[in-house]
């Protein structure tokens, strides 16, 4: 994450909005909708969500760290943006999120630091108390739950990272949901999968013919890894919005925990089948070293979704990495490096 240094973007200062109304002052949203969300990090996933749901109606604000991302999310998609600092956050910033009725948190820890904003808790609690939120989810990882063997997880399985990436996303866990069980907020966390979609998938990697990554080289040596395609984390998200459930904690995960390998020759399948020709060369460009083997067999796992499905009344759109990588495919009109 870019923990850039960037002041003075809005020029109200807390308490000055009235509680139920947000007027346009220096790029604060207006009021259109009763459902109004507000996404910290919008990356990926954010993006992803916020494009449905404004497309349902919703207004919809959110953070990024970038000058170029600001102009690019609100100019061209429409979203109402605020730069976030976490070295030195903008007190109106953090208090424009109380004008909101839901938040989902989706910044990842940063390692030596922790979570950038829960590092202001003190500064968020007062910001949102007695505010218009309702509810909060902060997406977080199923890395919390460390080495286990190959064996099924539920939620009520004893987190137990053993990488630091996963101990700060637990710890990050206990802090927002202590932050929202404090504020009266309906709080959830929600332990995603590895995230693919559009632009970000074995098909993607493949095409670009792009050497992989430390991460994506660990996870080949692992027998199973639990996915979760972008469209179902925002169906997912959306269900917990619509209906109350008791449990904090969700697993979002498909029904297939498969080999890396496996996806990779089922996505080289699709690429062939297409584009027969395209592959030249293997994507696998670096060899993989002894410590990227221990490092990935100390993630084994299988997790289940048994309770998203059952609690939330999630239907998955892509139960295994099958349709979601045929569906990603079934988008392109040709590979993209010839865009």
């Amino acid at each position: 994450m870019e923990l850039c240094q960037i002041s003075g973007q809005l020029a109200f200062k807390s308490g000055h909005l009235p509680r139920n109304s947000v007027t346009r002052m220096t790029g604060a949203p207006d009021v259109k909708s009763p459902n109004r969300i507000f996404i910290t990090g919008m990356g990926f996933v954010g993006q992803a969500l916020a494009i449905d749901l404004k497309k349902q109606g919703w207004d919809v604000s959110g953070t990024c760290t970038s000058i170029n991302k600001k102009k690019r999310l609100a100019e061209e998609m429409g979203f109402d943006m605020y730069l976030f600092d976490a070295n030195e956050p903008d007190l109106a910033t953090i208090d424009v999120m109380k004008f909101h009725t839901h938040m989902v948190v989706s910044i990842p820890p940063v390692t030596g630091f922790g979570d950038p904003m829960l590092q202001h808790e003190q500064l968020l609690r007062k910001a949102l108390l007695g505010g218009n939120l309702q509810w909060l989810c902060y997406l977080s990882s199923t890395s919390v739950y460390g080495d286990c063997g190959g064996a099924w997880v539920d939620e009520d399985y004893p987190p137990n990272p053993t990488r630091e990436v996963g101990k700060l996303r637990l710890a990050a866990e206990k802090g927002w949901l202590q932050l929202g069980q404090s504020l009266g907020l309906s709080t959830k966390v929600f332990r995603l999968g590895g995230i693919y979609g559009p632009g970000r998938s074995a098909v993607d990697t493949i095409i670009k013919q792009e050497a992989l990554s430390k991460s994506q080289r660990m996870r080949g040596y692992r027998q199973f890894t639990s996915r979760i395609h972008v469209e179902d984390i925002c169906q997912a998200i959306e269900a917990s919005i619509r209906m109350s459930s008791s449990r904090e904690i969700y697993n979002i995960v498909d029904d297939d925990p498969s080999p890396r390998e496996a996806v990779f020759e089922y996505a080289r399948d699709l690429v062939d089948r297409k584009w027969p020709g395209w592959i030249k060369q293997s994507s696998e460009k670096r060899e993989s070293t002894e410590t990227d083997k221990q490092d990935g067999l100390l993630g084994e796992k299988r997790v289940c979704n048994a309770h998203m499905k059952k609690e939330l009344g999630v239907r998955l759109l892509h139960p295994s990495y099958r349709s979601g990588l045929q569906n990603i495919i079934d988008q392109m009109d040709k590979p993209f490096s010839t865009l």
